[in-house]
């Protein structure tokens, strides 16, 4: 059954020209070459304010650069959130995004100002699919670090809008040799034509 997905990169660089970049593209053309509909939001080329105050938290409204990117979202049957692991966590600008689309006021996604709080399960019925990728082994992030920047973007975040199941895929030892590489655009395609 072919999807609606909506592929965040959230490399906070625009030039493109990160291993992650990479990746990002071999989803979508796995995706694509499926019969899958997807969106592309950089979140490098886009224009928005951080959130700086609570009660623009509660009560403002999603920045007009966004708009689209939030109607995408809604639009998606499944979200793919690619990011490189900046001091243990999602790049400063991913976070910044995700606060304004998913605010807790002025209509977003995050939540019904009726009831007055954050993740009214804007993103029921959404599977999601994290893909982290960082210089240290995968296997110290998860079982060292415990993964702590990932779970929090799964839980407290995703989860917490109503998005599920909520996968992971986290890519160690940075950008690797050739066939490293080349292993890994291989298997972010074969995810992208299953729309996982």
């Amino acid at each position: 059954m072919n999807k609606r997905i909506t592929l965040i990169q959230g490399h906070p660089n625009p030039d493109g020209s990160h291993f992650v970049h990479e990746l990002a593209a071999a989803y979508a053309q796995g995706a694509r070459d499926a019969g899958h509909e997807l969106h592309l939001i950089e979140v490098a080329k886009l224009d928005f304010p951080l959130l700086r105050d609570a009660d623009d938290w509660a009560t403002g409204t999603v920045p007009e650069t966004l708009i689209e990117a939030r109607h995408q979202i809604l639009w998606a049957d499944h979200l793919v959130i690619f990011f490189p692991l900046w001091m243990g966590s999602m790049p400063a600008l991913l976070k910044g995004f995700l606060e304004q689309v998913l605010r807790k006021g002025g209509g977003s996604l995050g939540a019904d100002p009726a009831k007055g709080k954050l993740g009214s399960r804007a993103l029921d019925g959404k599977s999601a699919r994290v893909i982290v990728t960082m210089r240290m082994p995968a296997l110290v992030f998860r079982w060292y670090f415990f993964a702590h920047g990932l779970k929090s973007l799964e839980r407290n975040i995703l989860k917490f809008a109503g998005a599920g199941p909520i996968r992971d895929t986290v890519i160690g030892m940075g950008e690797g040799g050739a066939v490293v590489r080349t292993k890994w655009l291989r298997r972010l395609t074969e995810l992208g034509r299953r729309g996982a």
